[in-house]
């Protein structure tokens, strides 16, 4: 038997060191190294059960020769899920879910599983709550699960022949931070049983052909607890986002195999669980109020789908010095710079004023396409002048006040008419020569200055 030897391994970031030390030499976090236990090496470098030559040989394959055109798709029966993980799950795909605690991870997955097990086999590994916990929350959700099981256990090499035998489509582990394995020496939660946890969770998955969804709890920072591995070992990576005190959930893929990264899927918080938004554009604009100064209307992109948002802003006598720059759902330090730009270019000033910026209904957009419409509600709050109601602008606004354009611009304008929006300032590289059928009072423009003139017209004329 190999014999054990004594490493220190942060439980930050996972680096090892031979020795306690008060720092982490890698990640600089303080009093992360704990003790673990690790086998000595053989002779030929392995260790444990590495050290004994594998019984089996690795096949080359021809890469023309692999059959099938493209991965096999299942719906979870709701729309905005399928759309983040690009038109459904994968067999044998592994998916990380990470979220602020009592956000709907376990909710959503359980939707999801409930919907799939009316005909095919679903396991629900539940480690934090009693089977009565989850049992009770299926049942106040109104939903059928006729064939899920429940396995409230967190012992791996328990959990591991529990799914060999019931082949099922798909695995939920409600959460990684409680799975252990006897082969580690250190506590769950612990970055080492992370990683071997999720890498026995991914083989699996891979050689039963089971979906597998992994819950994992998030760090103060957002970031999923544990290193960043766990990222790199899955397939694909979702994070729930919502403001506090808002029912509204945002899904957003950040790792993709099988479909685009950055892809969003919006939900309703509601008794009866995840409800999805299939037309956010008017949930998003519903509560606007007409003649009102500071609010002004753009189409961002939240992966693949253009939606229509409201940006708003206050400008007010500065309470203190320096004058406050806040933002809420925008790039914080970019604000400075486009105020700086509307100081510049627009023959207005807001030297001497808080400015304070807002996108309805707890959207965060970092896309440059908001620049112009953030300048056109503090414009308007400033004037105390409300913009054209059906006026629509995107774009971004460059330091010497010119307007470029920003992807996707033909699709942008035709969710904005889709939604009964005539109006419409535009970057001059956003607009095809032969010219866009049905788009009513089309600007197309080139600098602020040119923006703020277009809309003087429409306001006079």
């Amino acid at each position: 038997m190999p014999k054990p030897s004594i490493a220190y391994r942060c439980e930050a970031c996972g680096a090892e060191a031979p020795r306690w030390i008060g720092r982490c030499p890698d990640c600089g976090a303080w009093n992360t190294l704990t003790e673990v236990a690790r086998l000595s090496r053989t002779h030929s470098g392995r260790t444990g059960a590495d050290a004994h030559p594998r019984t089996q040989s690795a096949e080359l394959i021809n890469i023309n020769e692999v059959e099938g055109d493209r991965e096999e798709r299942h719906a979870t029966g709701l729309g905005e899920l399928d759309r983040v993980l690009g038109g459904g799950f994968v067999p044998g795909s592994v998916v990380l879910v990470g979220g602020d605690p009592g956000i709907g991870k376990s909710t959503l997955l359980l939707q999801a599983g409930a919907f799939l097990a009316r005909n095919e086999p679903v396991i629900y590994v539940s480690g934090e709550e009693s089977p009565l916990q989850v049992a009770s929350r299926s049942r106040r959700l109104g939903l059928d699960c006729h064939h899920l099981s429940l396995i409230a256990e967190t012992h791996l090499e328990t959990i591991i022949p529990l799914i060999q035998k019931a082949h099922p489509r798909m695995v939920v582990i409600d959460s990684i931070q409680t799975v252990y394995s006897d082969r580690v020496e250190s506590a769950p939660g612990s970055v080492t049983q992370l990683r071997e946890s999720t890498a026995a969770l991914v083989r699996l998955a891979k050689t039963t052909g089971a979906a597998l969804f992994i819950i994992g709890h998030v760090t103060k920072e957002g970031a999923i607890a544990g290193p960043r591995v766990l990222e790199h070992l899955v397939d694909t990576v979702l994070y729930f986002e919502n403001d506090l005190g808002s029912r509204y959930r945002i899904v957003r893929s950040v790792k993709n195999r099988y479909g685009a990264a950055n892809e969003a899927g919006i939900f309703l918080m509601t008794e009866n669980g995840l409800r999805e938004i299939r037309n956010p554009s008017a949930i998003f604009l519903s509560s606007r109020l007409e003649g009102v100064s500071g609010s002004a209307v753009t189409v961002t992109r939240e992966g693949s789908r253009p939606m229509l948002v409201e940006v708003q802003a206050l400008v007010d006598d500065a309470q203190s010095m320096p004058p406050r720059r806040i933002t809420v759902g925008t790039d914080p330090p970019r604000l400075s710079l486009l105020l700086a730009i509307f100081n510049r270019h627009s023959g207005q000033s807001v030297a001497g004023r808080d400015v304070f910026v807002n996108v309805v209904g707890g959207l965060r957009i970092s896309e440059t396409a908001v620049d112009l419409p953030v300048l056109l509600a503090v414009w308007s709050n400033l004037l105390d002048r409300p913009l054209p109601q059906d006026l629509v602008a995107f774009g971004e606004v460059g330091l010497s006040g010119e307007i470029r354009p920003v992807f996707g611009g033909e699709e942008r304008l035709r969710e904005s008419m889709k939604h009964g929006f005539k109006k419409a300032l535009v970057p001059r590289g956003n607009v095809a020569r032969q010219g866009l059928e049905g788009a009513g009072d089309l600007c197309v423009v080139s600098r602020l200055d040119e923006c703020l003139k277009a809309i003087e017209n429409w306001l006079t004329g």
